[in-house]
């Protein structure tokens, strides 16, 4: 069965649960997509995997580069590809250019844009419109890291009632989903409870209507990781002790054998 953004909506008013990771080549996306992961993102994250300190200087030719080779391995899962860092914000007519280049470019179903102030509605408004599937992201938004941090958001009445009003704009914009990053679990709550579009959590507690984690956090590939990730594995340390493994056959010629 296909992922399609219909039928995530369909999975929240069901009850269903949303699984969601990340990708950044062919080989990870065709795990995740064997073991069922319903929503890959192809997000600006993966600026950890390519050695930058933060998400904003990715390029869209990098992106749309890593979302090519993931949709060669995905059969299932729906496709969504970050925008990154200024590629959308200084016009709707860029915006407009730059996800239908990921549409066209690299069979990806959706694309994703941070923020929820009236000049992002109005944007994403415009691609909706235009025919683009769009998923929305509000509370932590990476690319504002020079602003924002990296902490919490919406820990005080105002910035609670700012995050939920901009999710209720999202949603009247259009957006088929919202990440909701870093924010406590009660306004997660509220915010799910007033969407009829599902709510992807990311270190926003137990009630959203899906999770969403960056795969080299799972894997333990990431030198480190946010406080709300989970580990599942140490990859990192397997693969450091299979290569020093192959490395001391090679001096000891004990490979080839």
């Amino acid at each position: 069965m296909v992922v399609t953004t219909q039928k995530l909506i369909q999975w929240k008013q069901q009850g269903r649960s949303i699984v969601a990771l990340t990708a950044w080549d062919y080989a990870i996306a065709q795990l995740l997509d064997a073991a069922g992961v319903d929503l890959i993102l192809v997000g600006d994250s993966m600026s950890v995997i390519l050695g930058y300190e933060t998400t904003l200087p990715i390029t869209l030719e990098e992106m749309l580069y890593h979302a090519k080779a993931v949709r060669r391995g995905v059969k299932r899962a729906l496709i969504v590809v970050d925008l990154p860092f200024l590629t959308y914000q200084e016009s709707i007519q860029q915006a407009m250019h730059s996800a239908g280049l990921v549409l066209k470019e690299t069979g990806a179903q959706a694309v994703k844009l941070e923020g929820g102030y009236p000049a992002m509605v109005e944007t994403i408004a415009r691609l909706v419109q235009a025919g683009i599937p769009v998923m929305g992201h509000v509370g932590l938004t990476p690319q504002s890291v020079h602003q924002l941090g990296l902490r919490q958001q919406g820990k005080t009445q105002e910035t609670a009632e700012r995050i939920l009003n901009e999710a209720i704009a999202l949603e009247q914009a259009g957006v088929f989903a919202i990440v909701l990053e870093h924010i406590p679990t009660d306004l997660a709550l509220q915010i799910t409870q007033k969407l009829s579009i599902p709510t992807i959590g990311i270190g926003a507690g137990i009630h959203c209507d899906g999770q969403v984690l960056v795969t080299s956090d799972v894997l333990g590939l990431a030198e480190r990781h946010p406080p709300f990730a989970k580990v599942y594995t140490n990859l990192r340390e397997t693969i450091t002790q299979a290569v020093q493994d192959y490395a001391l056959e090679v001096r000891e010629r004990k490979f080839p054998s």
